[in-house]
């Protein structure tokens, strides 16, 4: 919203003795409409309401524990119905595929808020996780596969959280990397938490042939998101449906202090300038709205808009890779592998290295007021290639050990994390925000491209060779970094 000032010289204009001075006008529409008339850097720093805030950030949460508390125990209950560790994976990566799909149809129905896609996803949720637990009863592979598929339709939230974060009616542009940033941390929780809650489940077993070690981890989100669903009503206000905010309001004052905008003229003279004041009548607080102008992107422009859809596709290939791939090849009967895992170590590895990233995703909130998001991007993405880089030589030395894997993994964890903290919110920053329903539709669109692909591709790992599963990630950095090198000017987007 832009603020209104007068002319400094209007303002010092001393009218006529008995009519008050344009100044003590001006500061009573201050305070009679001081809600509609703020600084331009209010607006800039402007925040949602707590509550609803917090409910975004909870629901990420919730969506990152869904997503991978199934991971340490899916390949174990995939092979215990008849499947492979390749299903395994397109059990877990499936429901992005089924959100990508349904997000299109949903924005025709959300009228541009939040409250019907947050009843959407936590219905799906609670859905989708009950058919999942019923598949050991049914003993029906493919009911763990239709189970994720409708959990995927919760998974279209993805989308609105990251929407809601960069919302130009509630998101200042100088907190849409903090609150990204926010993300991340809650996407660090959620890797962390859900493998190591999954993996403890499994050991603990439950010898019940409807909650047991397979199927508690979607018995127990499924009550979690029925309880989350009763806090959506009760503390959720969304934000206005119209997009651009109304124009500012310049109530009409009592007569006997109006207040009259003016054109200023200034006569020459070598003594003191003299002022003349035409009046004009100050707007109406119901004039029109006008009409935005149509934005057409320049070649710079689409690509920015490239290079941050191909990190936002790579982060997540990477991560989703890493972690469907933890399970099988710790698991697994590979060369490299010393471990032998069950899917409760493998389920704390992914939680530790999880864990380790924490505090340094904390420190990324602290610096994204201050640091630009092209220089996180960068960081990011040359720590989670250190990770790829160390992988590789240890898989072809045939050093695996568990400190060796760990550290590749908390590096991979840390820097693709941190990479993915500004691709939306870089964009956001460049492009217009009527376009930020676009903007976020794309940036999730490449999300879920690359989780899907990834949970795939590291299913099939062992399969394809260690080697290969993790040279083809590296390949996918390289490219981003052609693109990143050559937009580095381009870039550049305000702090915060």
């Amino acid at each position: 919203m832009q603020s209104f000032r007068l002319p400094s010289t209007i303002l010092n204009f001393t009218a006529p003795r008995g009519l008050p001075s344009l100044r003590d006008a001006a500061a009573e529409v201050r305070q009679a409409d001081e809600t509609t008339i703020s600084p331009e850097r209010d607006e800039e720093l402007k925040m949602p309401k707590k509550a609803s805030l917090a409910i975004i950030i909870l629901a990420n949460v919730m969506l990152q524990l869904t997503f991978f508390i199934i991971v340490s125990s899916s390949n174990d209950y995939a092979q215990h119905l008849g499947g492979t560790s390749t299903f395994s994976g397109l059990v877990i990566g499936i429901p992005t595929a089924i959100a990508a799909v349904t997000l299109l149809p949903l924005m025709r129905f959300d009228q541009g808020v939040y409250r019907r896609p947050l009843h959407f996803a936590c219905a799906s949720m609670v859905l989708g996780n009950v058919l999942y637990g019923l598949a050991y009863r049914a003993n029906w592979l493919y009911l763990i596969l239709i189970g994720r598929m409708v959990s995927g339709f919760g998974f279209t939230l993805w989308m609105y959280c990251k929407r809601y974060c960069s919302d130009p009616r509630i998101v200042g542009i100088r907190r849409r990397t903090t609150l990204a940033g926010w993300q991340v941390l809650g996407q660090g929780v959620g890797f962390s938490v859900g493998p190591f809650v999954g993996g403890l489940l499994y050991k603990i077993g439950f010898k019940n042939s409807v909650f047991n070690g397979y199927t508690s981890p979607a018995w127990i989100m499924a009550a979690v998101w029925a309880v989350f669903w009763v806090a959506v009503v009760v503390f959720f206000k969304d934000v206005p449906h119209t997009f651009a905010p109304a124009p500012i309001p310049l109530r009409s004052l009592p007569p006997s202090s109006a207040l009259r905008a003016s054109g200023v003229e200034k006569e020459a003279g070598d003594s003191a300038a003299s002022l003349r004041v035409t009046e004009t009548e100050v707007p109406a607080s119901d004039a029109p709205t006008p009409t935005p102008p149509q934005l057409k992107m320049t070649s710079a422009q689409w690509g920015v808009a490239a290079t941050m859809c191909w990190f936002a596709m790579t982060c997540f290939f990477i991560l989703g890779a890493w972690e469907s791939n933890i399970p099988v090849f710790t698991g697994s009967d590979a060369p490299a592998n010393p471990f032998h895992f069950s899917p409760f170590a493998a389920g704390n590895m992914i939680a530790l290295g999880g864990a380790c990233t924490i505090p340094f995703l904390l420190l990324n909130l602290h610096f994204a007021r201050r640091v630009q998001d092209r220089h996180t991007l960068a960081m990011g993405t040359s720590i989670g290639l250190s990770g790829l880089l160390v992988a590789m030589a240890i898989l072809r030395a045939e050093k695996v050990n568990y400190g060796s894997l760990f550290i590749a993994w908390f590096l991979v964890a840390l820097g693709f994390n941190v990479a993915s903290t500004v691709t939306l919110s870089l964009l956001s920053k460049q492009l217009p925000g009527e376009w930020n329903g676009r903007v976020s539709l794309f940036i999730q669109w490449s999300n879920y491209t690359g989780r899907v692909t990834g949970a795939i591709w590291g299913g099939a790992g062992v399969k394809v060779g260690m080697l290969n599963y993790v040279a083809l990630q590296i390949a996918y950095v390289g490219i981003g970094a052609v693109m990143f090198i050559t937009l580095w000017r381009q870039l550049k987007a305000k702090t915060g």
